[in-house]
């Protein structure tokens, strides 16, 4: 009979599709039956299609902790985890994770395993209080409850070792980008940017994520206003709940013809090789794979010096930190648009550093992690 494995996030599409689709395909291969739990957020038009996944079970999560569907959630997920036989359940995204470690406790007494891959504690230096109150005991109690946790930053894993509990932990440097999807992406920058009505000689900054405040989109805003040149442009891809809020300030401040908001794109890669630079200046980061890509790509990118950010970029080196002021931003985007040697300085290192961040090499570790359970 083959060995059964349950992934469990608080959303498919934008994070099960975006991050472990590669890992379910290996497990495939690996003779393993796939499945999947986690809330449809697919477009109503849109068919739920999860490659490599056997089996889809639809988990109403809410995004807190506190949220009252989690209650009908976690009954959902009990019963399936019962039922499921699993040798290993992984779950992500803080509140799916703490519902999944309870709802398994009985199946890890028949001998199911629980992985638990934290993408960024909500508690952090410099955190709200309410993070620290609402998400650390919750961390902390299910650690209790997890035989392998896996931190994808060093300030979180060394956090971990002094403050979680888990039978085994682990420290793996994100879930790895495709290097070769992004390496030669410029062929149709000409194409791309006559599509998004982009001249040849414009500066174009680019921005993938989801539209949440802890992304920070209106202070990018603020910043491409204090910039009065007219061939400096920021391209915004992403979907989230913050779009209203972000095309309401960008025609409250003027910029319907500098800043440009895609929607959720499926040509990610063709955008990066249409830009000049990655402009990412979150409040919180794990260890994001935007700006990996934006590495892969050999594009410099200005960041906000925090957590995860740190692990992946060196000041001056391979792109350039910025303090989180639209002033500061706005001084950063003007040098690195006012010097393409530094551009181009500043690219082939990240190209060079990212290596170590590729897919082959986090998924022959979680391969060997998966197996020695």
């Amino acid at each position: 009979m083959a060995k059964k494995i349950l992934f469990v996030a608080t959303v498919v599409k934008t994070h099960i599709l975006e991050f472990h689709v590669p890992y379910l395909k290996m497990m495939q291969e690996l003779g393993w039956e796939t499945a999947v739990a986690g809330k449809n957020d697919f477009e109503p038009d849109e068919e739920p299609f999860i490659p490599y996944c056997d089996h889809y079970y639809p988990i109403d999560f809410g995004r807190t902790p506190v949220a009252k569907c989690n209650l009908g959630a976690y009954r959902a997920l009990k019963k399936q985890i019962d039922a499921g036989n699993y040798d290993i359940i992984h779950c992500h995204t803080p509140v799916a994770a703490f519902l999944t470690r309870f709802a398994a406790m009985d199946a890890r007494k028949r001998g199911t395993k629980v992985i638990y891959t934290a993408h960024g504690y909500h508690f952090f230096k410099g955190a709200p209080l309410k993070n620290w109150l609402l998400f650390f005991p919750a961390e902390w109690i299910t650690s209790f409850f997890t035989d392998l946790l896996i931190n994808i930053n060093r300030e979180d894993f060394a956090f971990s070792q002094k403050h979680m509990h888990p039978k085994r932990l682990e420290y793996v440097k994100g879930v790895g980008v495709p290097l070769e999807r992004f390496r030669d992406c410029t062929g149709s920058r000409s194409a791309v940017r006559a599509s998004l009505g982009l001249r040849e000689d414009d500066f174009v900054l680019l921005s993938v994520a989801e539209l949440t405040k802890n992304k920070n989109h209106k202070m990018m805003l603020q910043a491409m206003k204090l910039l009065e040149d007219p061939h400096i442009h920021l391209v915004c891809a992403g979907r989230g709940t913050e779009l209203e809020h972000c095309l309401a300030l960008q025609r409250e401040l003027g910029l319907t013809d500098r800043v440009h908001f895609l929607g959720y794109r499926k040509d990610v890669p063709m955008l990066y090789g249409a830009a000049d630079a990655f402009l990412f200046v979150s409040f919180r980061e794990g260890l994001s794979l935007s700006l990996m890509e934006a590495m892969s790509s050999g594009l410099p990118a200005i960041v906000s010096p925090i957590r995860g950010n740190v692990d992946l970029i060196t000041d001056g080196k391979e792109g350039i930190y910025t303090q989180l002021t639209p002033q500061a931003i706005a001084q950063a985007i003007r040098k690195v648009s006012s010097d393409s040697a530094l551009r181009e300085q500043l690219g082939a290192a990240a190209r060079e550093k990212v290596r170590q961040f590729s897919l082959d090499t986090i998924a022959a570790q979680m391969k060997e992690l998966y197996l020695s359970l």
